[in-house]
């Protein structure tokens, strides 16, 4: 599918968006929250930070054609997630206005990502949730729904899980991507 130049602008914007208020869910992680449980499997509060720090130097890297291990685990960022994870996010927007992503790159799946982490990061951490951006969560899930089937879950998203009658944009994406949101 071929994305027109004002829909992969707007797309960006989104990105944007998603990077901003990651980094701003990170400004409030702090060393007594590193051990407690999030809703993404397997991961604590002080892995999963790492993991959204480490996300925009994984996205350049696929969008230059370069080999990613999914089985490596993120370097440790010393307590200061949210400056560190700035950084890469200005250099991942900066990529994607000089025109460094290809055919198969993609900025939604990239929103929807982070969409997802900042959801299990804020929820474990007790940010309060209507501070997220919900058009970030609205893409995000439509661009899940569109192209994550059972087939390519893989380990990062269990099954889809019920959300209520009514439930806000963040809970219904976290819900598609397999996290409990009841």
């Amino acid at each position: 599918m071929t994305t027109s130049p004002a829909e992969r602008s707007d797309d960006v914007r989104v990105l944007s968006r998603a990077l901003d208020q990651a980094g701003d869910v990170l400004d409030h992680v702090h060393t007594h929250h590193l051990s407690l449980p999030t809703p993404c499997r397997d991961w604590d509060v002080g892995a999963l930070a790492d993991h959204l720090v480490a996300a925009p130097t994984t996205a350049l890297a696929m969008m230059r054609g370069e080999q990613v291990d999914w089985s490596a685990p993120p370097a440790h960022v010393s307590e200061e997630w949210g400056p560190a994870f700035r950084v890469v996010a200005d250099d991942l927007i900066h990529a994607w206005h000089q025109g460094l992503g290809g055919e198969g790159a993609s900025a939604d799946w990239q929103s929807a990502e982070l969409a997802v982490h900042t959801w299990d990061l804020a929820t474990a951490i007790g940010f309060p949730l209507d501070r997220l951006d919900p058009e970030v969560a609205v893409r995000g899930l439509a661009f899940m729904q569109a192209n994550l089937t059972q087939e390519n879950r893989g380990p990062a998203f269990g099954p889809e899980q019920p959300a209520a009658e009514g439930a806000g944009a963040y809970e219904r994406i976290a819900a598609y991507a397999g996290r409990p949101v009841a």
